[in-house]
């Protein structure tokens, strides 16, 4: 029997987009030009609203852990471009739409300015300034449930040295977090491959009753990052041996 058209790969067509090359455009700008057109998150952020694919990152983290609960106060660290405020004012019901829940509140903090988005407080702030910790805790009228990051320092193109960056950064946030975060709260930022190393894993483990390490299946499958998902904060010097 005479196969039919396109029922084998040979014979389908190939609907993946191919940007050609133009004057003055670099080759990694093209690959990442082409790889953006046929990224399916990509695609489906665009059609849901949402401003990048990170959306789908916390998306999936909170469908694992439920942080983001109506009445819950959040902080978005590094907030740009805003996916992150976007998914998480329905769910803590920030514009107050679910009239049997309570109303929860998030601040978005970033050294730069960003578009507003309904139902968030968005503040150019440098987290690491003095005082960054009291101001939004003055802002949020009171502690935070749940202090989150999506911060990344900028690549430096030599692997060692971009890691021992974004390491940095996680850090910081988990200091911040730690001043700020209610018994109880959570804390998810951006790692890199191995996870939280060192000071920093012992750090969480102290203060936190559950560290764990997941790697969403909206990240891309060549990119290093995991994310640090601390749960049931409970302060400075107390221990636990529940990591994963």
């Amino acid at each position: 029997m005479a196969q039919k058209r396109g029922t084998s790969g040979r014979g389908q067509r190939d609907l993946r987009v191919r940007v050609k090359s133009a004057k003055g455009r670099r080759l990694s700008s093209t690959l990442w030009l082409e790889r953006q057109l046929n990224d399916p998150y990509v695609q489906q952020a665009r059609k849901l609203g949402y401003r990048g694919r990170a959306a789908f990152k916390i998306l999936e983290l909170n469908e694992k852990f439920h942080f983001l609960i109506p009445g819950a106060r959040v902080v978005d660290l590094g907030c740009a471009p805003g996916g992150w405020l976007q998914v998480a004012v329905p769910r803590i019901n920030a514009l107050g739409e679910r009239k049997n829940k309570k109303i929860g509140r998030i601040l978005g903090i970033d050294l730069q300015e960003v578009e507003p988005v309904a139902g968030a407080e968005i503040h150019v702030l440098d987290f690491l300034a003095d005082g960054a910790d009291q101001q939004v805790r003055a802002w949020l009228g009171g502690p935070a449930d749940v202090v989150m990051s999506d911060m990344a320092a900028s690549a430096s193109g030599h692997k060692q040295t971009d890691h021992l960056r974004i390491m940095a950064l996680c850090e910081a946030a988990a200091d911040f977090a730690f001043d700020v975060l209610e018994p109880g709260g959570t804390f998810v930022a951006k790692v890199l491959a191995g996870g939280a190393e060192g000071d920093l894993q012992k750090l969480l483990k102290q203060n936190f009753t559950r560290v764990s390490h997941v790697k969403p299946g909206a990240s891309r499958a060549d990119s290093s990052e995991k994310f640090v998902v601390a749960t049931g904060f409970r302060g400075h010097g107390k221990n636990s041996e529940n990591v994963e």
